[in-house]
């Protein structure tokens, strides 16, 4: 039985390793995957889902507005799909998350998401709160704080180092620009009370 998934946590979790892994073991058995990822996130190549161990695959991309049922559809044309794979779930809109579910119910085709749980000021983007909402099963994918704690939380950190408490929610980067951590090394990079 197809299943809606979601697999979450902070920056540098692995996510993306998680992902290609297990759609590497699909196409090792002779079934296909589908493979997408957010249109806009290009830091590997538009079209690309690129782990930081230096691993990668191409993708289809989604976009703003986008009707994912449809395109899901359109791709199962062309042969039978074992898994449908997304990456950057967080930068899902919430039709599109409904629309995943329907290709559960609907296409019998299991969906697993893969994304952030929450942004640098500790809010959930809205493809995270409709997964939270909606997924059959929930994976936290950990990772680990400076201090050795499980990390929850990630800041944006300025040029000058410091942690930026405002600011758009969608900022693309990796190590550069984030920082995983536990919540308490997060309320003092960040000054929350």
């Amino acid at each position: 039985m197809a299943k809606l998934y979601f697999h979450y946590s902070t920056m540098n979790a692995g996510k993306s390793t998680v992902l290609l892994q297990a759609s590497y073991n699909y196409r090792e058995r002779g079934m296909d995957t589908y493979v997408m990822t957010a249109g806009f996130d290009d830091r590997a190549g538009t079209g690309t889902v690129a782990s930081r161990i230096g691993i990668s695959s191409d993708a289809d991309t989604f976009t703003s507005g986008e009707d994912l049922f449809a395109k899901v559809e359109k791709r199962l044309l062309d042969g039978p799909v074992a898994c449908i794979f997304i990456d950057e779930s967080q930068f899902l809109e919430k039709d599109q998350v409904w629309q995943l579910a329907r290709v559960v119910d609907d296409l019998n085709v299991p969906v697993m998401c893969y994304g952030l749980r929450v942004d640098f000021r500790g809010e959930l983007f809205p493809g995270s709160a409709a997964l939270l909402a909606l997924a059959d099963e929930m994976r936290e994918v950990r990772t680990i704080c400076h201090c050795g704690k499980k990390a929850t939380m990630v800041v944006r950190m300025g040029p000058d180092g410091t942690a930026l408490k405002e600011g758009a929610q969608v900022q693309i980067g990796g190590n550069e620009t984030y920082v995983s951590l536990c919540r308490r090394h997060w309320r003092d990079a960040v000054g929350h009370q």
